[in-house]
């Protein structure tokens, strides 16, 4: 599940790792959230990534992780995983920048959510 650049993200992910079955649920709206689209979706694959560029902590992803673990926890194979940028300042410096957002981290937790 993500959102904004986020899809492009998970888009470009999936792309290269065609051998991996999954659903991308892009949140279209952020308030209010589909609600139902994502426990339909949770409930159907069993395990749940949410992938956003604000940071880990006060994120969006905590509030959706929040939801699904309220609502669908008796469906999940996993727990809800989240992928965000690093609690640390917006670094404007390229390849400070590359290793704040979480692009680069994103294939680690898919992975990690799979295998668990």
């Amino acid at each position: 599940m993500t959102y904004g650049i986020g899809v492009h993200w998970a888009l470009e992910f999936l792309n290269e790792n065609a051998e991996i079955s999954a659903d991308l649920l892009d949140l279209r709206t952020l308030l209010p959230y589909d609600k139902q689209a994502i426990l339909e979706t949770a409930k159907k694959t069993g395990r749940v990534i949410i992938l956003h560029e604000d940071t880990l902590i006060g994120g969006l992803a905590s509030e959706l992780s929040a939801f699904i673990t309220e609502n669908a926890f008796e469906h999940l194979d996993a727990p809800v995983l989240r992928c965000a940028s690093l609690d640390t300042p917006v670094p404007f410096i390229g390849k400070l920048e590359a290793e704040f957002l979480p692009k680069n981290r994103f294939s680690e937790q898919v992975f990690k959510l799979l295998n668990y």
